[in-house]
């Protein structure tokens, strides 16, 4: 492999992904009415338009059977997430749910009357993905029923890994790729696309009762949980999220490398997401590192205008 793996986390993550990576695939092709799957999937489409832009920008530069599946799958991640961010409904339940919904999604014969189930079983059969990753996402999604503090970023990663880099996983079979080479390039890659999220929603974390940058880290600059609750831009923040930003620039550089192991025609796509993630960074920098009160995006335009050069990076390989 190119990438060196020179953090214990790395190590950890490479080998989850790997055990993952040869777990068992759906055998059974999804037994539905034409027509019924279609509806499944548009309704996948429609809960990915809702709630992610970006990702329904990207995803719309696929080609339109791995567009389908890419929206199914991110619609099966939303609605994970969503059971276990159920505020209304106390751990035990949300915990039920979430086993409930697990046993619907692993099912050989997913339930006919569940659009998300039934076009996301059509696609891990279409594509070949392995069932271990959608099971690591859902112990990672579970871990924000009951962890709220992360003590390092070696902590951190492992979290980033089980919400996000099992995305990455997934949509790579979904995509194509050139051999196990591809792994610690999707690991990385999700791991930035994470922490970018982290550094956006500190605030909003914050008044949920979550709170994902490493303890240890804030104290090294001189912070405190008090910081946070006061919610004031001081030169100590300026300086922690400079830190921050800086490391998760160095993830999306280091992951981008697995691009070009990628199938032709769904390089762009990842490119995009990579790239109009990574502008909110720039926005985060722009307004002064005030993550506390504002949450910090790219509106369309911005990202319309990212995108040519996206594109042309993703065809020479030097994204």
């Amino acid at each position: 492999m190119s990438l060196i793996q020179s953090q214990p986390w790395e190590v950890r993550l490479l080998l989850a992904a790997q055990e993952a990576f040869n777990s068992q695939t759906r055998k059974e092709k999804v037994k539905a009415d034409s027509q019924v799957l279609l509806s499944a999937y548009g309704q996948c489409e429609a809960i990915t338009r809702q709630h992610s832009r970006t990702f329904f920008m990207a995803s719309s530069l696929l080609p339109p059977e791995k567009r389908l599946a890419a929206r199914a799958l991110y619609a099966f991640c939303r609605i994970t997430d969503d059971i276990v961010d159920t505020p209304v409904q106390p751990t035990e339940v949300r915990l039920k749910m979430l086993r409930a919904w697990q046993a619907q999604v692993m099912s050989d014969t997913p339930p006919a009357d569940d659009p998300v189930c039934l076009a996301w079983a059509e696609a891990q059969s279409r594509f070949n993905i392995p069932r271990g990753y959608a099971l690591q996402l859902i112990d990672g999604v579970a871990r924000d029923m009951h962890q709220t503090r992360y003590e390092t970023f070696d902590d951190l990663a492992e979290y980033a890994y089980g919400v996000a880099s099992t995305v990455g996983l997934m949509a790579m079979h979904i995509i194509g790729f050139r051999g196990e080479d591809a792994l610690p390039y999707a690991i990385r890659l999700g791991i930035a696309l994470q922490v970018t999220n982290i550094l956006r929603d500190v605030g909003e974390d914050w008044r949920n009762g979550r709170l994902y940058l490493p303890l240890e880290e804030l104290h090294a600059f001189g912070l405190s949980e008090a910081d946070l609750e006061r919610g004031i831009v001081t030169p100590r923040w300026r300086e922690f999220m400079a830190f921050q930003i800086e490391r998760n620039r160095r993830l999306y550089d280091e992951s981008l490398p697995g691009i070009a192991l990628l199938a032709d025609t769904g390089r762009f796509a990842i490119a995009a997401a990579a790239g109009l993630y990574r502008a909110i960074l720039g926005n985060i920098e722009t307004h002064d590192y005030n993550v506390f009160n504002r949450r910090a995006s790219v509106g369309t335009s911005g990202k319309l205008a990212r995108l040519p050069r996206i594109w042309w990076q993703s065809r020479t390989s030097r994204v």
